[in-house]
């Protein structure tokens, strides 16, 4: 009797456990995604419909365009080059992706958060300042000076930024853990969100005036 029930007990965990796996909903790999009565008017998501694997070729899995450098004859002296399923559509459902960053003296890949990927990022050329920042309430900075062949991860989800230190150009490759990582670069989506967020709120999020907060308002817009 009681191999019975130690057997049955064993069966229902199992089924609760298999329950709760199937129950699990996988990260997403859009911002948003509000349910939908009709398909007509619906969109597929994470990721795109696949190609019949018996028209699939070697092209397929093949990108070619990290060798040209990026423009970084901009404000903040950096650009960054993505490689993502929206690019290279052979990334479909594999779960990684790839970036290239150039950045000119003293140029910044400024403060952003990958929602959906963690980061592991390697110099090529030059001399970068590197950093993350830790979740509430700790805040605390990690960052570490990078030179040619260093590489450092930046954990998912957390502000991160590099900014080049040299007197020369820099050049990194970053690699993602998803094939559509996203971007929220804190001062374009802070300062430059449509429509405007009410100053007010960030004047007093921020501890500024509400005049400077206008002026980056004007700026990112």
């Amino acid at each position: 009797m009681k191999k019975s029930v130690s057997f049955l007990v064993a069966v229902a965990l199992m089924q609760l456990a298999s329950f709760l796996a199937s129950a699990f909903d996988p990260s997403p790999l859009q911002d948003i995604c509000v349910g939908i009565n009709d398909p007509k008017n619906a969109v597929f998501v994470n990721g795109k419909f696949c190609k019949d694997p018996n028209l699939t070729v070697a092209e397929d899995f093949f990108y070619r365009g990290l060798k040209n450098p990026g423009d970084t004859q901009n404000l903040v002296g950096s650009n960054v080059t993505l490689v993502t399923i929206e690019q290279f559509p052979g990334l479909n459902t594999l779960g990684i992706s790839i970036v290239r960053v150039d950045y000119a003296p003293y140029g910044v890949n400024t403060p952003h958060i990958h929602p959906r990927a963690a980061e592991i990022f390697t110099v090529l050329e030059g001399t970068l300042l590197v950093g993350f920042v830790t979740s509430n309430p700790e805040h605390r900075f990690f960052s570490k000076v990078l030179n040619k062949g260093d590489v450092f991860a930046f954990p998912q989800g957390l502000l991160h930024f590099q900014y080049n230190i040299g007197h020369t150009n820099a050049v990194a490759i970053a690699a993602l853990s998803s094939q559509f990582p996203g971007v929220i670069t804190i001062a374009n989506t802070t300062f430059g969100s449509n429509p405007p967020i009410n100053p007010d709120i960030l004047a007093k999020s921020f501890q500024l005036d509400k005049k400077v907060v206008q002026y980056l308002q004007a700026r990112f817009q």
